[in-house]
């Protein structure tokens, strides 16, 4: 690490190179920009504690730090600091794919080494990060000879508030991710009353408390973004709600087994906790600060991956067209349609076909077989005949909420794929967890599910993984885990018994769940109504929007989710076939958290530029200004936007596609109708 520039404070280098006193001053550690600020001191009784100034103002009031344990006396007060030390960071990196080429990582970062008064005194050392878009903090232990394990109840990491913020949140469930997004003051957070929902297969909220990723925005328009980031060996965070003090407080997901939500060996580093501070919207989404906190690439070479756009027997299951089990006389998962599938995605340059269903095990949920297909359904043959018509097969692991059975069969079922040459699997955990009184979230299931990335990569598998526990940025560490679900899909929509997902659903999701990496939800749905096989039900946007979405939410593993008739002979079917997935540069244009967004991203391979951009209920004239484009160059933009008559519910397939010369000085006005959206492609005249 390179030192802290001098910007920092000279006093806090003196103290870095001898121990502090027994009651310092507030230390101080700026962003490189100087712009934000965290302070760091002990109170009275020597309880460690930190708060957080956005451009002179305070954005997080004094919060204090701590845990109670199981077999030890809390660690709260009593400390002193037995040193402080400073350090920089600033790096550029490569992602092996991703919305960028390049990422800066560029930090300042504080470690204070405390230790409690006394001769027995337990060590413990903070860590934090000073980015200019948020800053970030860990907790370490270290192994003594009192000490070789903690049995952590709960961790008591605070953040206080300094004001009753506008606050887009789903309630902190141990078992699902799959809610709707609300949107309502701070104080009228209200996770309790979602329970019992009619969805959800499970679900367990036991306090008011919020899951991460949290957005709030301020009255005076700062934005604030709660996550964790690296979440190894330890219990999903979630966000208990003080209304009353404005306050919320770390709670860790546990489980009916034990008191403790997390059992660690010593030495141990905790997950980050980590707060986004921007004052625009579209900060938050080009932010890289949860991704760069992860370790850096430890599998090396991962060009065994391909981003790629995908196509599969998924939609006509969620209608009840076609079955995932072979006893229903509906088999979706047979040899003869995973070749039309792939027949297809030939046809339409389309890389791959994800086949649900192929495997023994679905008839009655349980001890599934993932080496072993249903006999109506020839892998070798399917496998052999994507390979002719250069067609990847996406291979396909529902566990049933058993991770006991999966993990029996890791190594078996990945050289299984290993040897039929394949490289990405869509992973599964649908119902409650097998293993008698764990949850999807807390740290049985996080070992589990990083377990599953880490023996995949030894066969060179990348994981897609749905009911997953959340996106901490790990890709950087793991390129394997290219996607994951994590939130309430497309799925819904054919057949939730609420209304499916509303129009705001997806503006609000881009500056929440997606702020923790990539994100899987099958978009490109063109039959809008579903009444043909579930009355009332349908997709909440306009046919535009659906392009749109192949921009705007991101994953290497895009999926064009409609059944293949109908994609054929529609003109719009042409933007899904020329998007790009694997981006060299990606940022937001414009947007505001649960209205609108937009992003232009620019294609890896081909360097062509695509724009995308997506609103709620409600119609709006944006001015895109596409000054990113060379200058002195000239180019055609394919435009793909909603109709004169387009709405979400009233006509949602009623569409315009044209064509018009850009350059850079072009300034380019967009009408989007309500649930509606724009998707473009620009590329350079030759």
């Amino acid at each position: 690490m390179k030192p802290l520039a001098l910007s920092l404070c000279i006093a806090l280098l003196i103290v870095a190179c001898k121990p502090a006193p027994e009651k310092p001053a507030a230390e101080t550690l700026s962003s490189p920009s100087g712009k934000l600020r965290l302070y760091f001191d002990l109170s009275e009784n020597g309880t460690p504690r930190y708060s957080v100034a956005f451009k002179d103002k305070t954005v997080i009031d004094t919060s204090l730090l701590g845990f109670t344990l199981e077999n030890a006396p809390a660690i709260t007060g009593n400390f002193k600091v037995v040193k402080i030390s400073t350090n920089e960071e600033d790096e550029t990196w490569e992602m092996p794919w991703g919305e960028q080429k390049k990422v800066r990582n560029h930090y300042h970062e504080l470690q204070v080494e405390l230790k409690e008064k006394g001769e027995d005194g337990r060590p413990m050392k903070l860590y934090f990060r000073a980015y200019d878009d948020g800053m970030a903090f860990r907790y370490e232990f270290a192994k003594t000879d009192n000490a070789d394990t903690l049995l952590i109840t709960d961790e008591n990491s605070e953040f206080k508030l300094t004001g009753d913020h506008t606050t887009w949140w789903t309630p902190g469930d141990w078992d699902i991710y799959e809610h709707t997004y609300n949107e309502t003051k701070f104080s009228a957070v209200d996770a309790i009353s979602k329970r019992n929902h009619p969805n959800l297969g499970q679900t367990f909220i036991p306090e008011n408390s919020m899951n991460t990723p949290v957005t709030m925005k301020t009255e005076d328009g700062v934005y604030l973004a709660f996550h964790e980031a690296t979440l190894v060996n330890y219990s999903d965070m979630t966000l208990r709600v003080d209304a009353e003090n404005l306050k919320m407080t770390s709670g860790l997901v546990g489980s009916d087994r034990a008191a403790y939500k997390a059992k660690v060996a010593l030495p141990f580093s905790t997950p980050w906790r980590v707060i986004l501070i921007t004052d625009k919207a579209t900060d938050l989404l080009d932010s890289k600060t949860v991704l760069n906190l992860n370790e850096p690439n430890k599998l090396g070479d991962v060009s065994w991956f391909k981003p790629t756009k995908y196509v599969g027997i998924w939609w006509a299951m969620h209608l009840d067209i076609n079955s995932w089990d072979l006893g229903t006389g509906r088999h979706g998962a047979t040899t003869e349609r995973a070749k039309e599938y792939i027949d297809f995605a030939a046809e339409n340059g389309i890389g791959a076909v994800l086949v649900e269903g192929w495997n023994v095990g679905w008839n009655g949920w349980k001890n599934a077989r993932f080496t072993k297909p249903y006999p109506d359904y020839d892998i070798e043959e399917v496998v052999r005949y994507g390979r002719e018509k250069g067609v990847d097969i996406i291979m396909h692991h529902e566990t049933y909420a058993d991770p006991a059975n999966y993990d029996r069969q890791l190594d078996s079922a990945f050289q299984y794929m290993k040897d039929l040459g394949l490289h990405v699997v869509k992973t599964g955990y649908v119902g409650h967890i097998k293993t008698e009184g764990e949850y999807h979230h807390g740290q049985y299931m996080v070992n589990h599910y990083n377990r599953v990335y880490e023996t995949a990569a030894k066969y060179d598998v990348a994981v897609n993984a749905h009911e997953p526990i959340k996106a901490t940025g790990m890709r950087r560490t793991y390129p394997n885990m290219v996607s994951r679900e994590g939130m309430r899909g497309q799925e819904f929509n054919a057949w939730g018994k609420d209304g499916g997902n509303p129009p705001s659903h997806l503006a609000t999701v881009a500056y929440t769940r997606m702020l923790g990496g990539p994100f899987d939800f099958t978009p490109g749905i063109f039959q809008i109504k579903l009444d043909e096989w579930r009355e009332g039900n349908q997709i909440n946007t306009t046919l535009a929007q659906q392009l749109a979405l192949y921009v705007v939410i991101y994953s290497p593993v895009q999926m064009a989710a409609d059944l293949p008739e109908h994609y054929r002979d529609q003109p719009a079917f042409q933007f899904i076939r020329d998007v790009a997935v694997d981006w060299d540069t990606s940022f937001a244009m414009n947007g505001e958290v649960g209205d609108y967004v937009t992003f232009a991203r620019k294609a890896k391979q081909s360097g062509e530029w695509f724009i995308g951009s997506i609103t709620d209920e409600n119609a709006r004239d944006l001015e895109l200004n596409l000054s990113f484009l060379e200058s002195g160059k000239t180019y055609t933009a394919q435009i793909y936007k909603d109709g004169p008559n387009a709405h979400w519910d009233n006509n949602p397939t009623d569409i315009t596609i044209e064509e018009m010369e850009v350059s850079s000085e072009t300034v380019l006005p967009v009408h989007l109708a309500e649930g509606g959206g724009v998707a473009i492609r620009i590329l350079e005249k030759k």
